[in-house]
């Protein structure tokens, strides 16, 4: 092969994304489902139907899935340190003080909450477009890590702390249970770390109002690998490639 045709070969390379990738990142489906509307003769690339799962899409290719125009952005990921007062929601809408206004600007993508966040709530939320995470990270069995700080409307009593430890029923065949509970060094008893790695929402707040206290405040201080260093309350900042690839690395 001549060099001429070589490089060319180097820049289509280059330009191109698997079909099953290019449709993913779009935000209509998993890469796995992809493969699986591919195999059926769904999706269609410049008029004609491709069941090949190694497909390349060369850009300006027009992909269509289901007769609907696909448009793939490029994976952004963006953490906020969310301030009390905004809502994250992951179904869609129009909010009043929704957590979209705080991250205008930081990438041309559309990106979204990975979970959802109350109003009183603050602390590490992620915004992705990469659809393959967000299945990742909502998998029940997964195990996620988070650990947040929690202000209560009064002292929690040990011998609550230890039932929390076994686990809280909060109906007959409803049992919260958290990863690990403890007073925080230097702080009245009416503040506590929690360890949680359920992705039920508000399950902190389940957990203490079964027991009779108030949850005043949640923060969110670790989120899988993520921490807040360095990242002041209503700030946000693009995850390092770092970050990125040990999030890619889940199982």
């Amino acid at each position: 092969m001549d060099s001429k045709s070589n490089n060319s070969s180097l820049k289509k390379s280059a330009t191109s994304t698997r079909l099953n990738k290019f449709i993913a990142n779009s935000g209509i489906c998993s890469r796995r489902e992809a493969d699986m509307f591919i195999a059926m003769g769904m999706v269609k690339v410049n008029g004609k139907i491709v069941i090949e799962m190694g497909y390349q899409v060369q850009r300006g290719d027009d992909v269509r899935y289901d007769g609907r125009r696909v448009v793939s952005d490029k994976p952004a990921y963006v953490l906020l340190n969310k301030p009390k007062g905004f809502l994250a929601s992951v179904k869609k809408g129009t909010y009043k003080k929704d957590v979209m206004e705080l991250i205008n600007g930081a990438t041309s993508y559309r990106i979204d909450p990975v979970n959802s966040m109350d109003r009183t709530s603050t602390g590490l939320l992620l915004f992705t477009n990469d659809t393959e995470l967000k299945i990742k990270l909502k998998n029940p069995s997964r195990g996620l890590n988070k650990i947040f700080q929690v202000v209560l409307d009064k002292n929690l009593v040990q011998t609550d702390l230890e039932k929390i430890r076994e686990g809280i029923v909060i109906d007959k065949f409803d049992k919260i249970e958290v990863d690990a509970i403890s007073f925080i060094r230097g702080e009245s008893k009416r503040k506590v770390g929690v360890e949680l790695s359920t992705e039920r929402h508000r399950a902190i707040f389940h957990v203490f109002e079964k027991l009779g206290y108030k949850v005043e405040q949640v923060d969110r201080v670790v989120f899988a690998h993520l921490n807040k260093k360095d990242l002041p309350r209503g700030k946000w900042r693009h995850l390092n490639e770092r970050e990125i690839n040990l999030f890619k690395m889940m199982k």
